[in-house]
């Protein structure tokens, strides 16, 4: 980081109010501290720049290791998948918290191996403290529930395997 782009920023924190800022940008660690009021000058910060050791700098490389290890499991369901062509997905419809049932002294809204039928409500996917039941478009038999309870969910992911026959 430049002297130029220090100053730039020491002035930008000093017109937006922050008491105190802490920036670490390529391995230069910052820190911006505005004084008390007790002195006259009220835009004089206090910078203290230092250099991150080198040896931390693997550490975040470190952290996406584990990441790989989901990859076997999802190409197993990729593989079981082809032996599960004739089962129909309930997909989540929207971004939420997935819930198997109304309140949690309830009994799920379905469970493995009970018939369904279109317009069943099969869960609840909590967005912006809105609970919103969904619902069933086929009938069928749950074969398999793809999330666990309280899970987050994103727009079009599988929530459900129904056989249709």
């Amino acid at each position: 980081m430049e002297l130029k782009e220090i100053q730039d920023l020491i002035r930008f924190v000093a017109r937006s109010g922050a008491t105190e800022v802490d920036l670490e940008i390529d391995g230069v660690k910052l820190s911006i501290k505005a004084p008390g009021k007790k002195g006259s000058k009220g835009n004089e910060e206090t910078v203290v720049v230092q250099q991150v050791p080198v040896a931390q700098a693997p550490q975040p490389v470190q952290a996406p290791a584990p990441a790989p290890a989901p990859a076997p499991a999802e190409s197993k369901s990729e593989s079981k998948g082809s032996d599960d062509s004739h089962l129909v997905t309930i997909k989540s419809p929207m971004i939420g918290t997935f819930y198997r049932k109304p309140s949690p002294d309830k009994d799920a809204f379905v469970s493995i191996g009970e018939e369904i039928k279109p317009g069943q409500v099969v869960c609840v996917i909590e967005a912006m403290k809105l609970f919103n039941e969904i619902e069933s478009e086929i009938s069928g038999k749950i074969v398999k529930v793809l999330v666990d309870d309280s899970s987050p969910v994103e727009y079009d992911q599988p929530l459900f395997l129904v056989d249709p026959s």
